[in-house]
């Protein structure tokens, strides 16, 4: 059986774009492809940046319910916490020493979360993480990683290190995973910024629906997206981004295209597409978002399940790690 393997930080809850390209394409690949999937909440990469502890616990729970509620569940993928198998931190740094620096240099990610804070305040944890991200893969020896557009430079330096450690130490250790790109990935912008991709960060939660919104907040969120003053509905992402964003999150939830999307409201108003929007997207983030809020109430269950979830993946991480210790030498 082949292997996936995914992982997200525990940031805040879930928004629309996480659910269309990332949780519901991970849900249609594993049963598609009928992988054993290993989801993990990347806590060890939170922290790259400051988060206050119990900020951090309950984004984790909150993946956990999200991941859930959206269809991912236990009898289907491993879900667990990668802080709780150790062997992501230890691989993370053994390959850490067979990453060169300028393969660092070069990520992009990086260079824009750093770009955010003085100097000083990025992390040598921020800067390394590529190479804990690699081990992230790897110690699952990963056939796939469904990741969206932004993230195909971690997939192929993660490739890239694990190449490297293979021909340094004369094995075959490593399997060397394939991305692979989710259907609307990085393709769902925030309703403030047609430009940016809809973010748990963004300062405004006016940007974003998240799966936890009531119905009123998603229809007041929708409604005060912003458009331009230009009559009609047209796709035009350089010229109409943010009418194109909200065309674009119609034909997702839908499933149809973005021309089925023009043909039927380009020549209604704003305002009337946005009504027909926003009872689109309730309809389908409804029974989720009941689902989640009925979870979040259960920590129990959820620790449960991350507990049967590193009991699955632990043993195969530990064996991963074992055979790259005896091969660099450790004794």
């Amino acid at each position: 059986m082949k292997r996936v393997v995914s992982g997200i930080q525990p940031t805040g809850a879930l928004h629309l774009g996480n659910y269309l390209g990332f949780t519901k394409n991970n849900v249609d690949f594993i049963a598609k492809e009928k992988c054993e999937a290993f989801l993990f909440i990347a806590d060890l990469h939170a922290i790259t940046v400051f988060k206050e502890p119990a900020e951090l616990r309950e984004g984790i729970m909150s993946i956990v319910a999200s991941y859930l509620a959206c269809g991912l569940t236990p009898d289907t993928c491993n879900i667990f916490s990668q802080s709780s198998i150790l062997e992501h931190a230890e691989l993370g740094w053994i390959l850490g020493c067979y990453t060169p620096l300028g393969w660092l240099n070069r990520m992009t990610q990086f260079k824009d979360k750093s770009a955010r804070y003085k100097s000083e305040e990025a992390s040598l944890g921020l800067y390394s993480y590529p190479a804990l991200m690699a081990a992230d893969i790897l110690i699952y020896q990963a056939d796939y990683v469904p990741v969206g557009d932004d993230q195909v430079q971690h997939i192929e330096l993660a490739r890239d290190v694990a190449g490297a450690f293979n021909r340094k130490m004369n094995v075959d250790l490593f399997k060397l995973p394939e991305s692979v790109i989710l259907k609307g990935s990085g393709r769902i912008m925030s309703l403030r910024d047609g430009t940016k991709k809809m973010s748990k960060s963004d300062e405004s939660d006016y940007s974003r629906i998240n799966l936890t919104d009531s119905s009123d907040e998603i229809r007041k969120k929708i409604q005060k997206a912003r458009t331009d003053a230009i009559e009609g509905l047209s796709f035009d992402r350089e010229s109409r981004p943010e009418v194109s964003n909200l065309i674009n999150i119609y034909a997702a939830v839908s499933e149809v295209s973005v021309e089925e999307v023009v043909n039927k409201y380009s020549a209604s108003s704003c305002s009337s597409f946005k009504k027909d929007l926003s009872d689109l997207v309730i309809s389908v983030l409804e029974p989720i978002t009941s689902n989640l809020n009925r979870l979040l109430k259960d920590k129990g269950y959820l620790n449960e399940v991350l507990k049967k979830g590193r009991e699955v993946a632990q043993p195969i991480a530990a064996s991963t790690l074992r055979k790259a210790k005896e091969t660099i030498g450790f004794i």
